[in-house]
């Protein structure tokens, strides 16, 4: 049975991670993100015009998801933090890309 165990613990790296869900994203964003942002392309606008709404951070060429993550996680003046965990954030920033053309 221990080789068995072995052999399980030495695959886990290459098993695949979950795949981070636009559409818990989205639930998410309408949450928390939508007093500001124009979260669906449909959706009530920004507050201001120096809020971006979603689909046009998406349209960032130089945008990933990664990246996107990390932004959101990371607390900034203009933003408030609402204590995302790494795969809320990660869900967010599948569905800001998911809004890509």
């Amino acid at each position: 049975m221990r080789p068995v165990l072995t052999l399980l613990l030495a695959s886990l790296p290459f098993l695949p991670a979950v795949a981070a869900d636009p559409l818990t994203g989205r639930a998410i964003a309408e949450q928390w993100c939508a007093n500001c942002h124009r979260v669906a392309t449909a959706g009530p606008g920004p507050v201001s015009d120096a809020v971006p709404a979603f689909a046009a951070i998406g349209r960032r060429p130089e945008v990933t998801a990664a990246g996107l993550a990390t932004f959101l996680r990371t607390p900034h003046a203009t933003m408030p933090d609402p204590g995302l965990t790494l795969r809320q954030a990660e869900d967010i920033a599948a569905y800001i890309i998911s809004l890509r053309p």
